[in-house]
Order: C-alpha cells, then structure tokens, then sequence
C-alpha cells in the first residue's frame, strides 16, 4: 500500500502544488495530526492498552497461583523471575527483529503468541487442572511475546509521530501503564477469587484485542522492509546496536543506573505482594496496593506532558526519583498495610514525568533504523537484574522477614539515585524543543553505512 506523503513522522514532506497553481507559489506545508487523530498511533495505544491491562491481571496472579498450586514462597518467587528470564532472553535479538522486520508482522505475531500461552491455562483448567511448570512455561512465553513487542512497537510509534508531539505520546504511554496499574491488579485479584484461571483468561483477550488493532494498521511503520540479499548478517546488526548505545554517554549510563533502579524497585514490588500473599491477605487487597500506585501513576502522567515540556527532562528525572526514594522508605518505616499504600502512591506519582522525558529523549535522537536495536539494548541492560528480584525478595523475606527485606531495597533504591543524580550526561537533558539539536548522525562520518 502506498502511504500518503502527509504520513506523521515525515516533517520534511509536503503536499503536492495544486492544479493551476504558479511556479512562484510556496509549497503547501503538511500540519501533522494531533495524537488523537492520528489513526495508526491510536490503534497501536488502544490494542497494546488493552493488551496490558489483561497481561497485568494475569501477571498479577502468577504469584497468588505459583503459592497456592505450591505452598512456598520460594518456589513463587521463582516462576515470577522464570517469566522474567524470558524477557530477558528475548529482548535482545528483539531488536534486530524489530529493526529488519516488518512491524506490523511482529505485533501480530507476538499478539498470536500471547494469546496462546495465557489461554493454554484455560485449557488446562477444563482438563484437569494447571501444574506449577506449565505455569511456568505459559508465564515464559508470554513474557517473550511482550519483550519482542515492545521494541517494535516503540519504534513504529517514532515512525508515526512527529518529533514535537514525542514527549506527550511517550507521556500517554505512561498513562496507559498507570490505567494498567489502576484496574488490572484490583481486578485481577477480583477474578482470582471467583476462579483461578479466569485472570489467565483476561490475558488471553487482551491479547486477541491487540491482535485485531494490529491487523487495522494500514500504514508502514517503519523503512521499507530490506530483501535478504540487502541485509546486514543479524550478528553484524546486533553489534552495531550495542556500539550505538555505548556510543552515547547518557544511553550507556542509563544501562548501569536504571537495572540497579528496576532490580530495587521490582524487589520492593514483589516483596510486598509475596508478603501479602503469606498473610493470606484477600487478593482483592493485594491487587489494592496496584491500583493504589496505577492511579498515582494516572495522575503523574496527565501532568507528565507539561511537566516535561517546562522543565528540563534530566533535571527533572532526578528531582522526581527522589520522591520514589522517599515512597520506598515509607514502606519499611511504617509496615503497616496504610503505609504500603502511601509509599506506593508516591512512588507512581513520579515514575511518568521521569520515563516520558527519558524515553522520549532517547527515541529523538536515535535514527530510525536504530530504533528497536537502541530499545532492546536498553530494555535488556535495564531489565537485567530484574529476574532477580522476585527470587531475592522471597528469600529475603524467608530469611529475615518483612521490614529488612523492604529496608534493604529502600536502601538500593537510595544508593542508585545517588549514582543517577551524579551522571552529567543525564542531568544536562533539556526541554523537547532542545531534542532535535541532539540527533545522532549514525554512523559517524567516514564510517561506511551498516544495517
């Protein structure tokens, strides 16, 4: 299908003169969309929004599930970083896959593979019932299928919106997380306590509507799709995504910050909700303490456009997670269920503004044949230490119970604001309209042109 030459994302096209028009007459320049009616980003937010939140409420009951079907902590703790392991085996190639694949085919795809794995436990509930290890293999595939998704679909939202209009789509991501933290879990836990497979189910659906959004893209959303003998060799791509990435001083710093960040506050997270569980606290409380953060979060994201848009994007990120320090500490300073609450509340409050001007600054000045390889190597070096720390946090509270296994995250958290805080590159990011200035040149001059 041949796209118009208005398609978002294109700033340096313009619409064709008129007939009848002079020579003389100036060209007509092309005013991007709003968001809102950019008919491709919608359907790419509204599939993946729906899509999260079924994940969310099947995700959430993994744990609940792995403790009931097993009796121990430890074994729960382990098939939530089991699923996390595989999002972080496929990350990787994710995005070369990304990056020499057509877009659209991926989302399908990983739509279809999702679907799969969370409806496989609805099968097997009708046939008898659902063992610890297909638990674990259904969490596995589904979390290969989000992190193939997601380089794909953060570079087609690039290619179909325009570098301005960047920092609020990346804020409306975040509201699209915070809606997932706000219903998925309460209502995870409400399903979970009719039946345990119905939460599995909602992951299922919320799969097959990302499928179908999918399939209603009729743009390209990415450079035209190379023919085998154009290609670089996968090897060769993936390196080169690694050189970018390392290339960049505020990119390769992020690599060691923020896995440090993610394994603390993911450590926190699970600590909390195994906790709970062991407490045999109603799923419907667990699930609370989601929804707590999810609309914390909300309320971040409606102000993160603005607040990225006045303030300078680094300055800002460290300001803001500095307050998600203060939210952990609540947590092992109180240890009590209100208290929970609060610290997670503040928590989400903060977390949009810092992703939305981070994110949205690193997908500005990546080329967009780098986007999905700059995504995945991100997403893999961040995302680490992250399988650990549902493992950690069951051991630690095995060991020496809740408020030192919180205290000793809270503590990590503080530790990696202060090495945040401390990266120049970071702290230099400035406002949207300071982004384009930064646009990488890749590769550098007098380096022949690779992937």
């Amino acid at each position: 299908m041949i796209e118009p030459t208005t398609t978002p994302g294109h700033a340096d096209e313009t619409d064709a003169a008129p007939a009848g028009s002079t020579a003389a007459a100036p060209p007509a320049v092309s005013t991007p969309p709003t968001l809102w009616h950019n008919r491709p980003y919608m359907l790419l937010m509204t599939g993946k929004t729906v899509e999260v939140v079924g994940s969310g409420m099947a995700t959430f009951a993994v744990p609940l599930l792995a403790l009931a079907l097993s009796g121990s902590l430890v074994v729960a703790g382990t098939i939530g970083a089991v699923a996390q392991v595989g999002a972080l085996v496929a990350t990787l190639p994710a995005g070369v896959v990304a990056d020499r694949w057509d877009r659209r085919t991926i989302v399908v795809g990983c739509s279809i593979l999702g679907l799969a794995a969370w409806g496989s436990l609805g099968v097997a509930s009708l046939l008898g019932g659902i063992t610890t290890l297909h638990l674990a293999i259904a969490a596995f595939l589904a979390a290969v299928a989000r992190a193939v998704y997601e380089p794909a679909e953060s570079a087609a939202i690039r290619h179909v919106v325009p570098t301005p209009q960047l920092g609020s789509a990346m804020a409306a991501v975040q509201g699209r997380s915070a809606v997932a933290s706000l219903v998925a879990s309460p209502l995870g836990g409400l399903l979970y306590a009719v039946s345990r497979v119905l939460p599995a189910l909602a992951g299922a659906v919320g799969h097959l509507v990302a499928l179908v959004c999918a399939l209603g893209v009729r743009v390209r959303l990415g450079e035209p799709v190379k023919h085998k003998s154009e290609r670089e060799p996968a090897r060769r791509e993936l390196v080169e995504g690694w050189r970018y990435v390392m290339s960049i001083p505020f990119l390769r710093a992020s690599l060691g910050v923020f896995a440090l960040i993610n394994l603390t506050f993911n450590g926190l997270f699970a600590g909390l909700n195994l906790h709970l569980a062991d407490l045999h606290t109603a799923p419907f409380r667990i699930g609370l303490i989601d929804g707590v953060s999810g609309a914390a979060m909300l309320v971040g994201s409606l102000a993160a456009g603005r607040l990225v848009a006045r303030f300078p994007a680094g300055r800002l990120a460290v300001a803001l997670l500095f307050v998600v320090v203060i939210g952990a500490f609540v947590i092992p300073v109180t240890g009590t269920y209100a208290g929970y609450l609060v610290g997670m509340g503040l928590a989400g409050l903060a977390v949009p503004a810092v992703n939305a001007g981070l994110i949205g600054y690193a997908a500005a000045i990546t080329p967009g044949n780098l986007q999905g390889r700059m995504n995945s190597v991100l997403m893999l070096c961040t995302a680490g230490l992250t399988p650990l720390a549902p493992f950690l946090a069951g051991v630690l509270l095995s060991v020496s119970g809740p408020t030192w296994t919180f205290g000793i995250f809270a503590a990590g958290l503080a530790a990696s604001w202060g090495i945040a805080a401390s990266v120049r590159s970071l702290r230099r990011i400035g406002t949207p309209d300071t982004w384009a200035d930064d646009a990488v040149v890749w590769p550098p001059p007098g380096e022949p042109v690779r992937g």
